[in-house]
């Protein structure tokens, strides 16, 4: 398997969809927001709140060609919610979608290296004296996981609440599975799964810092393979930031790099 339009395609298909089902979960259980998605040439495009990291789109430029119409619909849809724009942009969009972006004045604000792994080649790894995993499936078991993987992210303390509240609605998500590590009945580290189309994305890992380096995230990836393959998978997909230690264990574990997307951000003029 190459890296290709196709592939980037079902790639940016797939996070899509697991951000729509997010969104979808956060309109649900907080109406008040105004929380919505549209979907222009073949982009999706994300409301969650101004300031959320859910907010942007993806897809721009790899379903069909970007223009500039497609771009100022795009861009109304966030202005007229009081959002800055904001496009994550994969490389297979071609350089004329760059340059559109930046000749309305866009700047980039993000680097994310897109990950995938056919599952054909997936090797599992040796067994070992590692934490124990499971699928949170109770109320109860979906809250916990949302609180450690909110843990997880203790040292940004001034984003506690806004990351406590997008794993509280990722928790409720459609489509999505929650993975618990435990260490002695201690919940100690969180992963979550969504599938679509026969591509699993790996995402929402972190574990509680004092627990760190003792082999919980190499369970919770081997747990979420596993899963993939058994749910008819061929796929599986990762993002992390560029030379981050999650590319370097994604590496490691026999991912390879698709492509560096650009994400791209234009502050609301009023026309």
């Amino acid at each position: 398997m190459v890296a290709d339009i196709a592939l980037a395609r079902r790639l940016e298909r797939c996070e899509a969809a697991g951000n729509a089902s997010f969104i979808q979960a956060r309109a649900r259980l907080y109406p008040d927001l105004g929380a919505t998605w549209i979907e222009v040439a073949g982009a999706y495009a994300m409301f969650d709140g101004v300031g959320s990291p859910c907010t942007q789109t993806f897809g721009f430029g790899v379903f069909e060609p970007a223009d500039v119409s497609t771009l100022e619909r795009l861009e109304n849809f966030f202005g007229e919610r009081g959002s800055n724009a904001i496009h994550e942009v994969s490389p297979l969009a071609g350089v004329g979608a760059a340059q559109m972006l930046q000749d309305r004045n866009y700047r980039i604000v993000e680097l994310s290296t897109v990950m995938f792994l056919p599952l054909a080649e997936r090797t599992a790894a040796p067994a070992k004296d590692l934490p124990f995993v499971r699928v949170a499936e109770s109320a109860a078991d979906r809250l916990a996981w949302a609180h450690t993987g909110a843990k997880g992210w203790a040292e940004a303390e001034e984003y506690a609440d806004l990351i406590l509240s997008m794993m509280t609605v990722s928790a409720e998500k459609e489509g999505s599975v929650a993975f618990l590590a435990e260490q002695q009945g201690q919940a100690i580290a969180a992963g979550g799964l969504s599938i679509h189309d026969g591509v699993a994305l790996f995402a929402g890992a972190s574990t509680i810092p004092v627990y760190r380096r003792r082999g919980a995230q190499g369970a919770l990836l081997e747990a979420r393979l596993e899963y993939a393959v058994n749910a008819g998978c061929d796929l599986a997909m990762m993002c992390a930031a560029p030379g981050s230690e999650s590319q370097r264990n994604a590496e490691r574990a026999g991912f390879r790099i698709a492509y560096t997307r650009t994400k791209w951000e234009r502050n609301y003029v009023s026309s």
